[in-house]
């Protein structure tokens, strides 16, 4: 069996794992369930957002989009608006609530990149944003991509 030429996606995968596991047992504590500040984060960053791009943004299906938006509903943090221009749309937009609890999110995410980053230059840590970001615009193309084809052969 071939073993691959870089682990640098188990790398990225482990820190993606390892941050989406600590912050969902955090944000236990504040009523969001298993990556929900995700969505909350990108609503407050992109505020009158829609369904469509939130999905877009966060990468996932409109299904897991539009529950986890009715969550962030019920929970009191954001609301849904009809579009003025377009009656059939609606946007996302953070409440009051919605609100404190990003800065608690961010406050978080600053810790991460504490741990992160820790012992690393300014360069490096400049370097390293410069790459991951060249990565994850690299990714967007495969993502996009609706071809389901496995690269491999399944042998029975």
């Amino acid at each position: 069996m071939k073993k691959l030429e870089s682990k640098a996606l188990r790398y990225v995968g482990t820190l993606a794992r390892t941050l989406n596991s600590k912050s969902d047992l955090k944000f236990k504590q504040i009523g969001l369930q298993k990556g929900q500040y995700i969505f909350l984060t990108r609503i407050c960053e992109n505020p009158k957002t829609n369904l469509a791009n939130l999905t877009e943004m966060v990468k996932v299906d409109k299904a897991t989009t539009t529950k986890a938006v009715q969550k962030l509903i019920n929970l009191g943090y954001i609301s849904k608006q009809q579009n003025k221009k377009d009656k059939r749309e609606f946007e996302l937009i953070a409440t009051e609530k919605g609100l404190e609890i990003y800065k608690i999110i961010i406050n978080e995410e600053r810790k991460h990149l504490e741990f992160s980053f820790d012992g690393f230059s300014e360069e490096e840590v400049k370097m390293a944003t410069y790459l991951i970001e060249k990565m994850s615009k690299n990714i967007e193309k495969y993502w996009l991509d609706k071809d389901l084809t496995l690269y491999g052969e399944i042998h029975e």
